[in-house]
């Protein structure tokens, strides 16, 4: 499209939004809603013997196979030796994304109802069959039949089993919220139960998402006692935590990638009406995420990056999908209502998103460590970039991979005698060499976004964000004949347009996100700074000001705008810009950065800082996008970014490695060794950060109920409960039962937001 028809696009669009003047703008604060999905970490806590995920591996075929060909010397001892140190149990017994045996005698008759329900082979169809696979969801021990699921079903059974008790006063509200306890990956996710309004800033959806995980915690506890966990040796906890536990990694490398699947993919009992096809695509997902992943070989042998056949294969079966994060999705009313009334076109949409989600994309290394994170240390040991660079092959082009490559090392000190030097493969001399010449490795601010596929690097004769409709379509099928990605999967983009004919409403969701120390001085803020950008980056579309001309479709220069992001995830401090890049907007951002200076080793590129840089983005919003800012009131959210990135105390990835380091007794994370620091951010995120963050949750319970008029039925004010329930968290680090109890109908009955609170017995 020349610029003519861009000039003919926007006016259309204009037109269609009735646009002329700031305050029509979408994603203002009075026009945008928000929400979001987030991904719980679970975790089963109780002896080997008794918990469900330990029990399974040893009592499989797979394990008895073993157990034979090891004896008779058909097979290695070691590897059986191997699977028994997995699952030796520790004094704490944590069993991450282990499942659940529940007595099925008892589940309520609701319980039980929806379980039928969720068994069905199509939901859809009244009378349908059990699906195929129901009979593996039953067990029986000492003639007793069990109920075997994983923690993301027990949730929302849990939920229903309540409303035979606590909720059965409001049960017609809790029937409301169970479609929202969907499965599909390895961890639980539940989404927003309501869209929330941006009127009031980023705390709306930052309170939802907060009070959604106290109400996942009050479930597991309750249903611990109610459904009979505890008295089985079964403890469950679920709470945030961005990366797959050691366990699980540890397992991975010693079952074949069938029993992986089987012990961690999600069977999708909820959210879907044919769940078998679901748990299909699910697999479908594993495999081809798996395989992706060992294809990366051949990008980093062409890219120079692996210089001899000596390399550590990446694992047939990757753990990526039991990566956690939180997406948030912002919605406009003025978009859907233009579409919905036919004033906007499906073609006007897409031409529009794309080339928003485009400019955006240059801002997001303001995000990331900024408001969340997921710290993680890598030992010399670790740094093969066959596994270190994790997806990186597939979302940049050869020479970005390459710089960003070399810059890491440089920066972890992975150097003999001034000589650059990486790991030569047999664990043994790794561990000698790195003791003898201090060779540490390295912390990085967010693992997570490496060690996942975040985005979809388009290809020269299918580019993903050119703003046609079904480029996304005709990118994945390509990529399919190269082995990358799957042609029935959903597009993986950094910043995802939804689009109305799909969502049913237009707006776009944020991926980015890992974990965040806090939802309401964390994710509120990261929210609103979120739908600032946005709605900077429409008004330079409204205004004519860009065009996607500007911001070329190509991989190169797809490639050129991303590797600041992730840069900033390796904490990285140059990138590199070619001084003639076909990308003119990121040139007006470069041209306004301090301490830029051709670069002396690549020629005809800039290198830059990435410090510089970020300042830069803020100096962009401030001045280029002063018209947006003024008319937002979003000067006080740019002056929290700007003290966030000049003190590095104030960033999330800072306070989380903090919390790690206190519970270590250390002050450098390189002071200590990468399995010993993982480990204790592991446990730093189920005990210390999973009690702050239900501290935070009750209290933004009593302040909702004040708000909504809420008390306890026998005339108590909650704060009562809520000072119970924190009374509770911190001599005991979990909640009591009666806190429990009282804990469920208001949870339940904020959670709609006190849309029926007449007919609630809460109602104050």
């Amino acid at each position: 499209m020349d610029t003519g028809d861009a000039h003919e696009m926007v006016g259309r669009i204009r037109t269609a939004l009735a646009y002329s003047r700031l305050e029509d703008l979408p994603f203002t604060w009075e026009d945008a809603t928000a929400g979001s999905e987030t991904e719980f970490q679970t975790a089963v806590i109780g002896p080997r013997g008794q918990v469900d995920l330990p029990r399974t591996v040893l009592e499989s075929r797979y394990a008895k196979g073993l157990r034979r060909r090891a004896a008779c010397g058909e097979y290695p001892a070691q590897v059986l030796a191997a699977l028994e140190k997995v699952l030796a149990s520790e004094p704490e017994g944590v069993w991450e994304n282990s499942w659940v045996r529940v007595p099925v005698v008892r589940l309520s008759p609701t319980a039980r109802e929806v379980l039928e329900e969720d068994l069905a082979a199509d939901k859809s169809v009244p009378g349908s069959p059990r699906r195929g696979d129901g009979e593996s969801f039953f067990v029986y021990e000492e003639g007793e039949q069990l109920l075997r699921i994983p923690v993301s079903y027990l949730l929302k059974l849990a939920l229903a089993q309540a409303m035979d008790g606590p909720l059965r006063g409001e049960a017609h509200l809790a029937q409301r919220l169970l479609p929202h306890f969907s499965n599909d990956n390895t961890s639980p996710e539940t989404f927003s139960f309501a869209p929330q309004s941006c009127a009031g800033g980023g705390m709306a959806v930052a309170r939802e998402t907060c009070l959604r995980q106290l109400l996942c915690e009050v479930l597991v506890e309750w249903a611990g006692v109610a459904m009979g966990l505890e008295e089985r040796g079964q403890r469950v906890m679920v709470y945030t935590s961005p990366l797959p536990p050691w366990r699980q990694k540890a397992l991975n490398a010693v079952v074949p990638d069938a029993f992986y699947r089987e012990l961690f993919i999600n069977p999708c009992l909820s959210g879907w009406d044919r769940g078998e096809e679901k748990k299909a695509y699910m697999h479908l997902c594993h495999e081809t995420l798996s395989r992706s992943q060992l294809n990366t070989l051949g990008k980093l042998r062409e890219a120079g990056l692996l210089t001899r056949n000596l390399v550590v294969l990446p694992n047939t079966s990757s753990t990526c999908l039991a990566n956690n994060g939180i997406h948030v999705s912002l919605g406009s009313r003025v978009l859907t209502g233009a579409l919905a009334a036919g004033l906007l076109r499906p073609q006007e949409e897409k031409w529009a998103a794309d080339l928003v989600v485009k400019i955006v994309e240059h801002f997001l290394p303001l995000f990331v460590g900024t408001y969340s994170a997921s710290p993680y240390r890598l030992g010399f040991a670790d740094f093969h970039p066959e596994t270190a660079l994790g997806f990186l092959p597939h979302e940049l082009d050869f020479t970005h991979l390459r710089m960003l490559w070399r810059r890491w090392k440089k920066k972890a000190k992975l150097k003999v005698f001034g000589r650059p030097i990486t790991p030569f493969g047999p664990p043994a001399l790794d561990r000698v060499l790195a003791r003898i010449f201090r060779l540490r490795g390295d912390h990085v601010p967010d693992f997570r976004l490496l060690d996942y596929m975040t985005c979809l690097m388009s290809t020269e004769s299918s580019p993903c964000l050119d703003g046609t409709l079904g480029n996304d379509e005709r990118l994945k099928v390509e990529l399919a004949e190269h082995g990358v990605f799957h042609a029935a999967m959903s597009t993986y983009l950094l910043y995802k347009p939804r689009l109305y004919e799909r969502m049913g409403f237009s707006g776009f969701e944020g991926r980015f996100y890992s974990l965040f120390p806090s939802y309401g001085h964390d994710m509120a803020q990261a929210v609103e700074l979120q739908l600032v950008v946005t709605a900077m980056a429409w008004w330079l579309v409204l205004e004519g000001r860009i065009t996607h001309q500007m911001i070329p479709d190509a991989p190169p220069w797809e490639s050129e705008r991303r590797q600041a992001f992730f840069a900033a995830a390796l904490d990285v401090p140059t990138v590199f810009v070619r001084q003639d890049s076909a990308n003119a907007f990121l040139l007006g951002i470069i041209a306004r950065t301090q301490g830029v200076r051709p670069s002396r080793r690549y020629s005809g590129y800039l290198r830059v800082r990435l410090p510089d840089l970020r300042r830069a983005l803020v100096d962009f919003l401030e001045k280029e996008g002063a018209a947006v800012v003024e008319a937002l009131g979003a000067a006080p959210i740019l002056k929290d970014l700007r003290i966030r990135l000049e003190h590095p105390p104030a960033r999330a990835v800072h306070r989380l490695t903090d919390l790690v380091m206190r519970r270590l007794g250390e002050e450098n994370p390189l002071a200590v060794e990468a399995d010993v620091f993982n480990r204790a951010a592991e446990a730093c995120y189920r005990e210390e950060l999973r009690l702050a963050t239900l501290m935070e949750g009750l209290h933004f319970l009593e302040s909702s109920c004040q708000r909504l008029g809420l008390g306890l039925p026998d005339g108590r004010a909650v704060d009562w409960l809520v000072e119970r329930a924190c009374s509770a968290l911190r001599q005991e680090g979990r909640l009591d039962m009666e806190s429990c109890r009282l804990l469920l109908p208001a949870l339940v009955a904020v959670a709609v937001w006190g849309a029926d609170q007449k007919e609630s017995r809460y109602a104050a």
